[in-house]
């Protein structure tokens, strides 16, 4: 079943990697042109696929605007709006109004909760893969769960630690951090389960806790791909967007590329630098309309 037929961009115009609120963002300069070429660039391919893309002006005072996947989660007409930290809450009003103008019921989670959008919130058929600890909080997803409809199967990831082996809290958004601190770092939908047909994901085992991991391992009704933490971290292997025949990806990934390869799936690789600066990637840009 082809699902991801329906996203929404902004646009990369005003990206940029002042605040540094994740572990990917550091000394590097911006090439501001060339991240707009790859915004592009990934449009493209991901049209060349057969994905209808909805495009949006990005919030002009916040930096991350670019990755819509944050601004909420869709399923069906219901969206429900995320609660980004103090730099991206810009988008929150922006991606409501967004989200309203082009028929969604929008939903709101309570002040005080912190909730990612689709970063952290993966529909796949009728389940939610949800993250947790860092950009979002379980009531929240508990909550996105209940006005989706979907059945939550909540993980968390590890954090990243300092040298005394302690959990990092970053200094501009004064909350946990981490490698995956959105779950769609870690975890990819491939293919949703129909039928007798099972689903298909990709999930990087180091990134998540040991009880996420037996989670992963127990869950049934899915065939499971394993995405190193070199492809993970360095290449980003696991924000990408699938249709469920094929998938737009990094174009740094052979291992992830050749195991999707292998099970029919048409692969197209984009090439990405900039972007990823931010410490998002191909499917950071998307937000998943239907």
């Amino acid at each position: 079943m082809s699902f991801n037929h329906t996203v929404l961009m902004s646009d990369a115009d005003n990206f940029s990697i002042e605040q540094q609120i994740n572990p990917y963002y550091g000394a590097a300069l911006l090439d501001k042109e060339k991240a707009i070429a790859e915004h592009t660039a990934i449009r493209e391919a991901l049209e060349s696929v057969g994905v209808e893309v909805i495009t949006t002006p990005s919030p002009s005072d916040s930096q991350d605007g670019v990755y819509t996947a944050n601004w909420a989660l869709v399923r069906g007409d219901v969206a429900v709006i995320a609660q980004l930290p103090d730099v991206r809450k810009a988008e929150e009003d922006v991606a409501a109004q967004v989200l309203a103008d082009i028929g969604k019921t929008v939903v709101r989670i309570p002040e005080g909760m912190k909730f990612s959008g689709q970063g952290d919130a993966l529909p796949c058929g009728r389940f939610l893969f949800c993250g947790q600890g860092y950009r979002s909080d379980p009531e929240a997803q508990e909550i996105a769960a209940a006005a989706t409809g979907l059945e939550r199967i909540q993980l968390r990831t590890v954090p990243k630690r300092d040298e005394q082996g302690q959990p990092v809290i970053n200094a501009i958004s004064g909350w946990a951090d981490s490698f995956y601190y959105d779950i769609d770092l870690a975890l990819a939908i491939i293919r949703e389960p129909s039928g007798s047909t099972p689903g298909i994901i990709a999930y990087c085992k180091e990134a998540f806790d040991e009880p996420s991991q037996r989670t992963l391992e127990s869950l049934e009704g899915f065939d499971k791909i394993l995405v190193s933490e070199q492809e993970a971290t360095q290449a980003f292997a696991t924000n990408l967007v699938s249709t469920g025949n094929a998938v737009v990806m990094s174009a740094h990934a052979p291992q992830l590329k050749a195991a999707l390869e292998s099970r029919g799936l048409t692969v197209v690789c984009p090439e990405v630098s900039e972007l990823s600066k931010g410490g998002g990637y191909i499917r950071c840009t998307t937000l998943t309309l239907g």
